[in-house]
């Protein structure tokens, strides 16, 4: 079935993929050079307002199971690692949606007279000539013709320092922004313990709308200050850098591993973290048989959650779907059976306070990170169109649309995903036997996988500025500081 989504996506890509650069093309050819800036910055703004409401269908269609109408009675809540969102419902939204979208595209002029231009006389009597003579020119272009001409241009654009340079530092830019947006939900679940559904929600609600009014603003200040392209390169700088101190901060924001009897604590408490197997049996489980792949998780009294309600040691229960309580639990620690329950519900313990204030500086510093750090999106943009030839334009966004998503957007995710896999402590079992999803994660080790993607700004930063000796000095000053971090963690 993975096969029908791929090509799906397929699709959807290569028809999307021709409104970026040309859209931008379009948009610069016709404007003024000092109001093409503030479109461009409009342009990107308004594109924002699509993720936005995607990520707020998205958290309404997590809040459904996903088989809609086919079960009855669930055990399980949004909040459990086995919950599965309604996560194809939102496609058929969109592609209704993108249906509608595409139709004013047909009705665009093939030509505008350029800003400023209009009262120009000799545009108004000679514009039904230059229409027809355009017409026959463009129908007798060949595809020979463009493709003899292509590798010629290409040379020309690879060869443009500048150009090439902010390529290299796209790719790593969009490698970073792809990791992020693809696994921050899933980080925020893990983390700090919440549902799919909220992260998405928190996600639309407060960074892409925060996001938009960066690039707007950004795209303003060079309209209102008439920033040449170097200015425009030191604001983009700025503002990385700034974001990148701040994400930082992320690593004194955190919460601790769950406590679950066998992996991230021992049947008696004491914090320790293992892979074996073995370690999930203890002395008072060891008659009841229990499955070591199974994950049904139970929360105690004392706040230790554990695998399942065999491996907690429970003989009794009462209730039946989420109500279900099980008693009698050998493996529950409490101080005395007066002062104590050895009962177990069903699903996870939650987190204490102290977590919940860590996720709320998160999101305090993950809002101001990303609000400065898009200040600085349309002024890079504007480099990459200042920097080569009016008649490269085209050809430049769209090499850089195909370079940004080939190198950065595909291998992202793969190797993102990879560095994340490593950090789960206990994988489930599919029902043919093979490995399932990962069910529980490292805390610690995950916030580590999150440094590649500082990482990947930091020099993104460097690269932007084209260079030169203190970028070598920036770049060694920024290893060292994590480093440091890395021996705190």
């Amino acid at each position: 079935m993975w096969i029908y989504v791929f090509l799906g996506n397929a699709l959807r890509g290569i028809g999307e993929t021709p409104i970026t650069p040309l859209g931008i093309s379009y948009i610069d050819d016709f404007a003024k050079a000092e109001n093409s800036a503030f479109y461009i910055s409009c342009l990107q703004t308004i594109t924002l307002l699509g993720p936005m409401f995607g990520f707020l269908l998205g958290s309404m269609c997590a809040n459904l199971y996903v088989d809609i109408g086919f079960v009855n009675s669930l055990t399980i809540t949004p909040q459990d690692a086995r919950w599965v969102g309604a996560w194809w419902l939102g496609f058929f939204v969109s592609s209704a949606i993108l249906v509608l979208a595409g139709v004013p595209f047909w009705f665009l002029p093939r030509s505008l007279p350029r800003q400023g231009e209009e009262g120009n006389e000799n545009f108004n009597v000679d514009q039904g000539n230059k229409e027809q003579s355009v017409l026959p020119n463009t129908h007798s272009v060949k595809l020979a013709n463009i493709a003899k001409g292509f590798l010629p241009s290409l040379k020309r654009l690879l060869c443009t320092p500048a150009y090439f340079l902010l390529l290299c530092g796209i790719v790593l830019k969009f490698s970073s922004f792809i990791g992020l947006l693809t696994f921050k939900a899933k980080y925020m679940e893990q983390q700090f313990g919440q549902s799919a559904s909220r992260a998405n929600f928190l996600i639309g609600v407060l960074i892409l709308p925060v996001v938009a009014v960066g690039i707007f603003l950004g795209g303003l200040l060079m309209k209102r200050y008439k920033l040449s392209v170097v200015a425009g390169a030191q604001l983009s700088f700025i503002t990385s850098f700034t974001a990148f101190i701040l994400l930082l901060f992320h690593f004194s924001t955190k919460c601790d591993n769950l406590p679950v009897a066998g992996l991230t604590v021992s049947y008696n408490g004491t914090p320790e973290i293992s892979h074996d197997e073995h370690s999930l049996m203890s002395q008072c489980n060891q008659d009841c048989s229990c499955s070591t792949s199974e994950w049904d998780p139970v929360c105690s009294d004392s706040g230790i959650t554990y695998m399942s309600p065999c491996l907690a040691g429970c003989t009794t229960f009462t209730g039946k779907g989420k109500n279900t309580v099980f008693h009698n639990c050998s493996c529950v620690l409490t101080p005395s059976p007066v002062e104590g329950s050895r009962s177990v519900s069903l699903g996870q313990c939650p987190r204490g306070p102290r977590c919940t204030r860590s996720f709320t500086s998160y999101m305090a510093v993950t809002v101001l990170s990303s609000f400065i750090n898009s200040l600085g999106t349309t002024p890079g943009y504007m480099i990459t169109i200042r920097c080569i030839t009016p008649e490269l334009k085209s050809l430049a966004l769209g090499i850089q649309t195909l370079v940004m998503r080939t190198l950065g957007g595909i291998p992202a995710p793969v190797y993102f995903g990879a560095l994340t896999d490593s950090t789960c402590l206990k994988w489930g079992i599919r029902s043919c036997g093979g490995r399932g999803a990962c069910r529980m994660y490292d805390s610690n080790m995950y916030r580590c996988v999150c440094l590649l993607v500082i990482t990947n700004y930091c020099l993104y930063k460097n690269t932007k500025m084209g260079g030169g000796g203190y970028s070598i000095k920036s770049l060694i000053t920024h290893i060292n500081i994590f480093s440091v971090i890395k021996d705190l963690i």
